[in-house]
């Protein structure tokens, strides 16, 4: 490829890249992070080419660094994404993001009779399987899997 037909982003000062989010779940990832609200530079690019998951996507949030519940719900739709943190236009630190083993106030239970689709109660979920994704709910023990789970 010749050097004018290659695209460049631009660099960040500060702030978080994501990176290695699967393809088709980068406008999830976006949504979850509610970046749509967001009205700091945002950089993200979609099916880029990845020779671990063929296609992959990526995004750059300027002065953003994401707390730990953040990178939790991140894990649930991008597993294998990782975390790069920039200051001063250099990496500072790698972080792989990695399935906590509970997940509070973050997935919404399944079960329509659950007292936290009820009364203001954090849903609580033990992980059993990370995998494949098997969340138990700590208060009814209905089992939620990545098919049919709903991110708060």
């Amino acid at each position: 490829m010749t050097k004018d037909k290659i695209l460049e982003v631009s660099a960040i000062m500060d702030g978080t890249v994501i990176d290695h989010i699967p393809a088709d779940s980068l406008f999830q990832v976006i949504s979850i992070l509610r970046l749509e609200k967001f009205d700091g530079m945002i950089t993200f690019g979609t099916n880029l080419e990845s020779k671990k998951l063929g296609k992959k996507g990526i995004i750059k949030v300027s002065g953003v660094f994401f707390k730990d519940k953040d990178i939790n719900r991140i894990a649930l739709i991008a597993p294998e994404a990782k975390l790069n943190i920039i200051k001063n236009y250099s990496v500072v630190e790698k972080k792989l993001v990695e399935i906590p083993d509970e997940i509070i106030g973050i997935v919404k239970c399944v079960n329509p009779q659950c007292i936290t689709n009820h009364e203001r109660v954090a849903t609580r979920f033990l992980v059993l399987e990370k995998k494949k994704l098997k969340l138990r709910c700590q208060y009814c023990e209905k089992m939620t899997y990545r098919e049919n789970m709903e991110i708060l």
